[in-house]
């Protein structure tokens, strides 16, 4: 296989992309934050983030960062003319109620039909970190994840049927990787897209399981 994987910038400008006009989205800890700042010049996304904040910008310039401004991931962000701060419980309200269009998350594992794997490994000694990731992955109207496809093992993250606790039920629509682009449907997978020089047979054999065509 000769293929190159996206990189993290790479990957986060892919669901930039597919990011609709005029759509409330919050961005998970980790990769997804990095989504804020790919936006489409022009394209008007309302950032929304769980500790309170609508109208999150992308990250400060180096040395402009103010600390009492921050995301759920405590990383500094900007606020867009219009923003506003509001109580934590109002935020879950806004999750939970079904005002957002999208939420993007990070996964430990996704099945092939949506299920979501992503607060816990269940490993012995592991911390677990649910957060808000149950009140997002059933509460926006579309649940994306972004990323690795595999782990560092090799394994694939896409699997048959999730053996870490799960995080939410059939709640995934599309599944944004480091090489390709897939949707998960109650039939399975359906590839969108892959990176140049990966073939859909090597894509199967990467993940094992089938995989409609695009």
């Amino acid at each position: 296989m000769t293929y190159q994987r996206r990189t993290k910038d790479q990957l986060a400008a892919r669901v930039a992309q597919d990011i609709f006009d005029g759509a409330v989205v919050n961005l998970g800890i980790g990769q997804p934050t990095l989504v804020a700042n790919h936006l489409p010049a022009g394209r008007e996304v309302i950032l929304q983030s769980e500790n309170g904040i609508l109208g999150m910008g992308p990250a400060p310039a180096e040395g402009e960062e103010d600390f009492d401004l921050i995301n759920a991931g405590k990383q500094p962000v900007t606020l867009l003319k219009g923003g506003a701060f509001f109580h934590h419980a109002d935020s879950f309200a806004m999750m939970r109620g079904g005002h957002l269009d999208i939420c993007v998350l990070g996964a430990f594992q996704v099945s092939a039909t949506g299920d979501l794997a992503n607060w816990s490994t269940g490993e012995p000694g592991a911390i677990p970190a649910v957060g808000g990731a149950m009140d997002l992955a059933i509460g926006a109207r579309q649940t994306w994840v972004m990323m690795d496809l595999l782990t560092k093992q090799g394994v694939s993250k896409l699997v048959q049927q999730c053996s870490y606790p799960l995080t939410g039920i059939a709640c995934v629509k599309r599944v944004y990787s480091d090489i390709a682009t897939l949707e998960c449907t109650p039939q399975g997978l359906k590839l969108i897209d892959t990176v140049e020089g990966l073939t859909h047979a090597e894509l199967e054999k990467l993940v094992g399981l089938p995989i409609a065509a695009a």
